[in-house]
């Protein structure tokens, strides 16, 4: 059977400069870096080149190899594998028409564990997910079904509890990763949550159940997402997305538009997330405190960045400053508070180190992590690692590597594939300087970190 050449990988190839012995020799010796012993020849290139299959680990390689060489992010998807498997069946949105709906799919959603088919290839349709997003936008509320004949009856009291309870969880996760709680979160959600949401209750105590419920199913989202199971994260978004929009929650169901952009910027898909963006942005307008406008404004600005619109960026970036400066006009929800100013100057360096403006970058990263609080260890490690790679930007080598030997050495026990895959990011960037000691040893440094994660694990 004759197969189509892989025309995405070919043009990546001839930017780079590669040529087949090249690439298989950069691939060889950067997973010879991470411990993994590869037979890539310049005959396999060739094949792909042809259009032949490729291992999903081997394509992560490739990908981070030419991402070195091209000096920005390159996806398994930017070369032309995978999608075309994939986009005869993508994965389903699953938007919830009903009430009874989305409680049903929450329900099943709690019983799949995180740690399950963990992947970072998901594919969803441009139409699937607009579809969603534009039922969110049109909507009418359905609005919570009071005093309802139930055996149990809800009060302030049990929704105090469930927030309380999520601001224990999210403490966890900030600490020590979207692996450490999940187990026990989705457990209790399941258990202790959603129950209470087919019991008797007022008006207003309904109204402030689901916001609470909406806040634990988002987390379970976000916790999935940092773990690197992608496809459960997702449907738990847009499940809680439909959440949301029982109460007319317009601020909290933009914070959900919000999360799916920044999960399809990290994927890669950068569509997808502009558009997102966009969606809370408009979806928000008027509903929504200027430090919630500040952070979709942010989303954006990552989204575009990471797509190279350098002007378009720039726009946002002002949007989400110009927002930001009147934060403190508005009494903010208690799940907005982590967003501050460090958060800001942390979303602002991730853009800057995309755009590859070396100096803006250093510069806002250096600021994220000084006034980054220690407590949430995870944002202070992502930061870090951008410092590093900004400092790498600029030339600075033994900056860069003594910048992110302190981020591994405050994160190594954090339970997170996203702040391992900073750390392999960077790994392969400094791969053209794999005999230079600081290397080899920051290489070693990384090897043993995971050793005791695993360790941790068993």
């Amino acid at each position: 059977m004759s197969r189509e050449p892989n025309a995405q990988l070919i043009a990546v190839m001839d930017e780079a400069k590669v040529s087949n012995k090249g690439l298989a020799k950069r691939m060889k010796d950067a997973a010879a870096q991470r411990g993994i012993s590869l037979g890539t020849t310049h005959v396999s290139v060739q094949r792909w080149r042809d259009g032949a299959g490729i291992q999903p680990q081997t394509a992560a390689i490739m990908a981070d190899v030419l991402s070195s060489k091209l000096g920005r992010r390159i996806t398994p998807g930017d070369l032309g594998f995978f999608d075309h498997a994939q986009r005869t069946a993508p994965d389903p949105v699953g938007y919830p028409s009903t009430v009874p709906d989305v409680l049903s799919m929450l329900d099943g959603l709690a019983q799949e564990r995180a740690e399950a088919a963990v992947t970072d290839r998901l594919v969803v349709a441009d139409a699937d997910l607009s579809a969603a997003v534009l039922s969110w936008m049109i909507a009418r509320p359905d609005g919570v079904q009071a005093e309802r004949p139930a055996q149990q009856r809800v009060g302030m009291r049990d929704v105090r509890a469930i927030r309380d309870a999520a601001a224990t969880f999210m403490q966890l996760d900030f600490k020590y990763g979207g692996g450490h709680g999940h187990r026990a979160l989705r457990h209790y959600f399941r258990h202790e949550v959603l129950p209470l949401l087919s019991a008797s209750y007022s008006e207003k105590v309904g109204h402030a159940l689901f916001s609470a419920a909406a806040e634990v199913s988002q987390l379970l989202a976000w916790t999935a997402y940092d773990v690197g199971n992608h496809r459960l994260a997702h449907r738990y978004l847009t499940s809680t997305l439909r959440l949301s929009q029982v109460i007319d929650d317009r601020m909290f169901g933009a914070r959900i538009l919000g999360n799916l952009s920044h999960q399809a910027n990290y994927l890669g898909n950068h569509t997808q997330a502009i558009q997102l963006a966009r969606a809370a942005i408009e979806g928000a307008k008027g509903r929504a405190t200027p430090r919630a406008m500040a952070n979709y404004w942010a989303m954006e600005a990552r989204a575009l960045s990471n797509a190279g619109d350098r002007a378009g960026a720039g726009h946002a970036m002002n949007q989400a400053e110009r927002h930001f400066e009147q934060a403190d006009t508005a009494d903010d929800p208690a799940w907005l508070s982590y967003f501050d100013d460090a958060e800001l100057l942390g979303e602002f360096c991730h853009c800057f180190r995309d755009l590859k403006m070396r100096r803006e970058a250093v510069e806002h990263a250096q600021r994220a992590v000084d006034s980054t609080d220690p407590q949430y260890a995870r944002t202070l490690g992502f930061c870090r690692m951008v410092l590093a790679q900004s400092q790498l930007l600029s030339g600075d080598l033994e900056a860069a590597v003594t910048t992110a030997s302190l981020a591994v050495d405050g994160g190594d026990s954090l339970q997170s594939s996203r702040f391992q895959r900073y750390v392999t990011d960077f790994q392969a960037e400094v791969s053209t300087h794999a005999t230079h000691p600081a290397v080899v040893a920051f290489n070693e440094q990384v090897s043993e970190a995971l050793a005791r994660l695993d360790d941790e694990d068993e």
